[in-house]
């Protein structure tokens, strides 16, 4: 395999994604994984998993080949290039590390300093007292947040120390329905990544899926009248907050890039 330039590339913007704990509804992966479909996509490089994994916790797993021959593939941090009409996306993407969080992050930075970003985007999905009926929040950066962090946090951190742009998105998933996958969650995400690149991103079959599942979790909380009391109680405090006129202009904009393609 060709290694792959990083230093050569297209109006750049990384985006990185980490699952386990930072990763609600498999959310923030999920959009990666999606971003990973929508142009050619090329390996850069993979970080060694004897440095960060714990294999009793991130166990290698068995899969057959093309060929029906069993290998084995071991949990780690892949870094992908796409390339997309307009520009190349840098993705970051693999479970949270174990051990060696400075060090796992100080090898990521040193592949961003090699890309030179336009920007770059860290995400992670939280559960939340989130209606699963209303669009999913996101939220932007977290400033207001004090607390345990996980790897996205340090990451974006790491990337901010080492002057880079950055920019944190998280979903909030609704906690009384939080078992992978949240399509809706995902598009979510997209939606924001979107706006940031500015440029449109193909959705493919997700906004499709996101209907499914929440019709899917309709059904469910039906079932159990003291759900759907607690869910009619997150959806009328969730209407009664005010949009911000900012939040309404970049519904709007969204709006009309999408009638425009």
């Amino acid at each position: 395999m060709v290694p792959v330039d990083l230093r050569h590339l297209r109006r750049p913007v990384v985006l990185a994604a980490f699952s386990g704990w930072n990763d609600a509804g498999d959310a923030a992966t999920g959009a990666v994984d999606h971003l990973s479909g929508l142009g050619d996509t090329e390996l850069a490089f993979a970080l060694d998993p004897e440095d960060h994994y714990d294999f009793t916790e991130t166990r290698p797993v068995l899969v057959r080949d093309e060929s029906g021959e069993r290998t084995l593939q071991w949990a780690t941090t892949e870094v992908l290039v796409v390339h997309l009409e307009e520009r190349d996306l840098v993705l970051i993407n693999g479970p949270e590390p174990n051990f060696r969080w400075k060090a796992f992050c100080s090898s990521l930075v040193s592949l961003v300093r090699s890309v030179n970003p336009e920007r770059v985007i860290a995400m992670g999905a939280m559960l939340a007292d989130a209606p699963h009926s209303r669009p999913t929040p996101v939220s932007e950066n977290g400033t207001d947040y004090e607390g345990p962090t996980g790897i996205v946090g340090i990451f974006a951190s790491a990337c901010r120390d080492a002057g880079f742009d950055v920019t944190s998105l998280w979903a909030s998933v609704p906690h009384y329905v939080s078992d992978p996958p949240n399509p809706k969650a995902t598009v979510a995400l997209l939606s924001r990544v979107e706006d940031l690149i500015d440029q449109t991103i193909e959705l493919g079959d997700l906004p499709e899926h996101a209907t499914v599942w929440e019709g899917r979790v309709n059904e469910l909380v039906a079932e159990d009248p003291d759900i759907a009391e607690y869910v009619t109680d997150l959806e009328e405090r969730y209407d009664t907050a005010e949009a911000t006129g900012d939040e309404i202009a970049l519904q709007f904009e969204r709006y009309l890039r999408r009638r425009e393609r």
